[in-house]
This record gives C-alpha cells, sequence and structure tokens, in this order.
C-alpha cells in the first residue's frame, strides 16, 4: 500500500463521512462492464465542483489493492448489483491527482522537474509493493508497469484527476513536452495496452485536439455535451435533490429553479453537487457559484467582439436558449476564436448548458444566471441592458399594480435598448425584451414560455412561487392592439393551466407597433374569492 499505488481508502471514507453524501456507486456497475474491453480508456470532464474527484476516490477504493471496502459497498446501491464484487479490491491502482502535483511543484519551485518527481516517487513505491522485481534507476511509471505485467501478470488501473491542468495553465514549453511523453508512455503504447485494465482520466474540458489527442485517442470521451450512459452518475439528479430535499425540509422546486438545468439526456438533468449541499447545510438557497470560480473567467468570455454575441447574451439572460455549434471547438483556450466556440467552451465550464436535441444552449438555473448578470454588470457594452434589469422590479410593481402606462414606458425603453435595429420587429426578440424586462419576476415567479393550455399556446405565464401575489398571463400582439391580446387571452383559456392557483390572476396584454416603436398596455385582474 502506497500514496498512489494501491492506496487505502481513506480519501474514499472521508467522503461517507460528511453529513450529506449521495450515492453514486453505481457508476461502477458500468466501470466494470469496461474493464479489459476495447472500451476500458475513459475520460470523463465535467465543471468544478461536480463532485469528480470523490467519484475518483471511490473507484479507487473499490478496485485498490490496497483496501478492503467490502463492507462499505455491500451497503451501497452497487451491492444490490449482481456480482457487485467482481474486481472489488482485487486489481492494482495507480491515483494522481495531477492538480496536487503542480500545485506542490508550484511551491517548491520544481515545475521543471514535475513528471520527474511523479516517475521517481512511484518507481519507489513500485520497489515497496513488489520488492521479487527490479526497478532500476530512472524507469519511468510506464516501464514499472510493463515490468510488473511481463514478470507476474498484474494488471493495473490508472486513475488521473485533472489530466488537464498542465493544458489550462500556462507551463513551460519544455514541461508540457514531456508531458506529452508522459502521456504517450502509458496510452499509446501496443506493448502496455493489456496491462492497464482500466483507465480513468478526469479534466474540466475534453480532450485537446491539436495538442494531445494523439496521445489520448484511445480514450472514449464523456462530456457535458454527450455524457453517454454515465448521464447522471456526476452531478446530483433531480431524484436525488428530491430525496435531500425530503430528508432536510427544503423546497425541491425552489431547489430546482436554483440549481438544476444542466440537460444530459432526454431524461436526465442534473444538479451541481456543491451548490445543493451549500443550500441544505445555509437552510437556504443562495449563489454559491463563486466558489466555483471567478465570474472573470465568464467576462472575458462574453465581451469578446465576435458577431451577435450581444444579442446572443441577452436572449439567455432572458431566459432563452441559443443555436451553437459545438463541433468546431479545439478545446483549447487558443481555439475560442468565435461564437461558437465561446458557448462552447462555457458549456464545459458549467455557465451554460446544452439541449443535444435541437443543438441550443442556455443559462440552466438561477445561480448561473445571477452570475451572467455579475459579469455584465459593470461594462459599457451592456450599460443599456443592465439599465434594463435594475428597472425590472418597478415595471412588476408596475404591473400588480395595474398601471399600464408605465408598463408600456418601460417596455419601450426595454425593447429599444436591448435589441438589434435590424431585428426590432422580429417576434422573437421581442419575447426576449420582454423577458428581460421582467428579470426581477424571477424572484419571485417561475417564467414559462410557450405554455400549452387552454386552445393554444400562452407567451408568457408567471407562476408564482411566493405566497399572496399574483399569477400572471401575458400576450403580445405585433402590430394590434393590447385589447385584442386580452382577448385572445379569454377566448382561447389560457388561463388554464392556472387553474390549480387559488391566487388573484393578471391577463396582461402588450401589443407594439413596429412604425412608432411604441407599446400600449392593457391589465384586467380576476379576482379569487
Amino acid at each position: 500500500m502506497g500514496l498512489y499505488l494501491n492506496p487505502n481508502a481513506d480519501a474514499f471514507q472521508m467522503g461517507l463521512n460528511t453529513e450529506i453524501y449521495v450515492d453514486k456507486s453505481l457508476i461502477l456497475s458500468e466501470l466494470n462492464k469496461l474493464v479489459d474491453s476495447q472500451g476500458n480508456f475513459v475520460c470523463m470532464s465535467r465543471p468544478r465542483r461536480f463532485g469528480k474527484s470523490m467519484v475518483g476516490n471511490m473507484i479507487s477504493a473499490y478496485y485498490s489493492k490496497g483496501c478492503d471496502t467490502r463492507e462499505e459497498f455491500s451497503k451501497m446501491k452497487l451491492g444490490q448489483v449482481p456480482d457487485y464484487d467482481k474486481y472489488l479490491n482485487k486489481i492494482n491502482v495507480i491515483k494522481l491527482d495531477l492538480n496536487g502535483w503542480y500545485q506542490r511543484a508550484i511551491q517548491m519551485n520544481r515545475i521543471e522537474s514535475l513528471l520527474t518527481d511523479i516517475h521517481e516517487t512511484l518507481t519507489n513505491e513500485f520497489r515497496s509493493a513488489f520488492p521479487n522485481l527490479t526497478f532500476n534507476k530512472g524507469v519511468t511509471l510506464d516501464q514499472c508497469i510493463l515490468n510488473v505485467y511481463a514478470n507476474i501478470g498484474e494488471k493495473f488501473v490508472i486513475i488521473i484527476d485533472e489530466y488537464d491542468v498542465l493544458v489550462r495553465e500556462q507551463v513551460p514549453q519544455s514541461l508540457f513536452n514531456n508531458y506529452l511523453s508522459f502521456l504517450n508512455g502509458l496510452f499509446k503504447d501496443t506493448t502496455l495496452r493489456p496491462a492497464i485494465a482500466l483507465a480513468y482520466i478526469t479534466g474540466i474540458i475534453p480532450i485537446v485536439r491539436d495538442k494531445v489527442q494523439s496521445k489520448l485517442n484511445e480514450f472514449t470521451e464523456y462530456t457535458m455535451i454527450r455524457p453517454r450512459q454515465f448521464a447522471g452518475m456526476i452531478g446530483f439528479t433531480e431524484e436525488d435533490v428530491k430525496d435531500l430535499c425530503e430528508k432536510y425540509d427544503m423546497d425541491y422546486d425552489e431547489c430546482l429553479r436554483w440549481y438544476d438545468g444542466y440537460k444530459m439526456s432526454d431524461t436526465i438533468r442534473v444538479c451541481n453537487p456543491l451548490s445543493v449541499v451549500s443550500s441544505i447545510l445555509d437552510r437556504e438557497f443562495d449563489s454559491y457559484w463563486s466558489t466555483t470560480g471567478s465570474f472573470e473567467v465568464l467576462r472575458d468570455y462574453i465581451l469578446m467582439d465576435f458577431e451577435g454575441i450581444r444579442q446572443d447574451v441577452i436572449k439567455m439572460i432572458s431566459g432563452g436558449s441559443v443555436p451553437v455549434n459545438v463541433l468546431k471547438f479545439q478545446n483549447t483556450l487558443e481555439s475560442v476564436n468565435s461564437k461558437d466556440n465561446v458557448f462552447t467552451y462555457l458549456i464545459h465550464l458549467g455557465y451554460l448548458a446544452y439541449n443535444r436535441a435541437d443543438k441550443t444552449c442556455y443559462i440552466p438555473n438561477e445561480e448561473v444566471r445571477i452570475e451572467w448578470v455579475n459579469s455584465i454588470e459593470d461594462s459599457a457594452d451592456y450599460k443599456k441592458v443592465m439599465a434594463v434589469v435594475n428597472a425590472s422590479k418597478k415595471l412588476l410593481d408596475a404591473t400588480v399594480d395595474g398601471n399600464e402606462e408605465a408598463v408600456a414606458k418601460a417596455l419601450d425603453a426595454a425593447h429599444t435598448e436591448v435589441t438589434n435595429p435590424l431585428t426590432y420587429n422580429d417576434e422573437h426578440c421581442f419575447q426576449s425584451a420582454i423577458c428581460l424586462a421582467y428579470f426581477f419576476a424571477n424572484t419571485r415567479y417561475t417564467l414559462v414560455k410557450e405554455l400549452p393550455t387552454g386552445k393554444g399556446y400562452a407567451d408568457l405565464v408567471l407562476i408564482p412561487y411566493l405566497p399572496n401575489i399574483p399569477a400572471m398571463v401575458i400576450e403580445l400582439k405585433h402590430n394590434k392592439s393590447a385589447d385584442s391580446a386580452l382577448r385572445q387571452i379569454k377566448e382561447k383559456n389560457y388561463c388554464q393551466a392556472l387553474n390549480q392557483y387559488k391566487g388573484d390572476l393578471l391577463f396582461v396584454g402588450i401589443s407594439y407597433d413596429e412604425k412608432t416603436k411604441e407599446h400600449q398596455c392593457k391589465i384586467e385582474r380576476l379576482v379569487n374569492e
């Protein structure tokens, strides 16, 4: 047993000992299917604080010969799977946290010696673990593995956490070249391949195509864009969150509004585990995104001067989604040279979510949306947008108070200031402008666009999640009267979707004239006794 070769289960046990622990052990059932197969090289990329390291610790504790974890896994979900213990504590494990090595190298001023230090440290552990074998001075990790496999036939599971740290950081070229040699030795040598039962590497971004892909092209990638069978196995699923909310008496719907929204498949969406756990421990819903990364990272990219990026940012902040081509991104910072690449990178960082079905991206939840607003707050490019956002509370209050004139004037400003003159008369842009104008409503309502109800689709429905405030049905009209919008709400029975709501209802008809660029508003209140 060593620190890196056949480590013990202490890190895994620390996870189990935390107050809030969600059992993700079924990922091992899927990994066991890949052991000793052509698909046994796995690259799992997820944003920060999505639980990658905890899963890595669990994988190590399951396979490692350096511990006995039968009792722990027998009580977990994995223990209910037939042959769950097929590989339990039966394979040599090499586990490296590359970011940990990198940070220590910086502290010790040994950056250039990073890979040499890894090789030497692991070689010493090999000498202790296999005393009957000879490991000459200066041998590399891949040579140690091959030595064991050739002489006694034992195989290895290789786990590398944050494999991409030397790609993301500005490291000396000589170190980066050594890293490529390190990857090449481990994963490209066809003689060594049979000695690796499973390779599991994690990172924030997928495999970099123009730098390290040739060294890692044997890996199958499981990303935020294409998670495949691992869709719900890293991050908290809605079912996980529901169980936690019931256990700790938290509002499930509100928790989803704050932290849900990463659409991993047609049936699975996940939440950021750190945010959910933090909100439960704090007993309040708030933004914890600042602990996962600085908003300056986001700001740097959305302020880039690429065609159409500003309008798309406005649309997403307003609750909309925009098309994105995720296929062109080379997974490097150098390749962030277009709007599509910016948005694809932000998907991998967790600032955006991806809908594979219609190939669009969107801001996943309230927590991340707050981060987007923070990132543009002091930008001159978004000064008018922020003016609309800051005025949105007054607009909401005016709507609730039935002040039709104030609502119309506020919408005049919102529509003009946040819409490109060339697309001013586009109805989708108009809807986005309206949603942005009602930005503050997100603190009190769930906003649903194009809600199927009655005899058609309501343009915008605001469903309260706070007591004693009215629900709203908003209908938009182009070059028609606001009165006609109100009539449509009633004639097509758009309020049907709110039948279960016991409070007052507001019917809001909004029209705009493309020639005068002016809005009209009519508001009716239905009082429920």
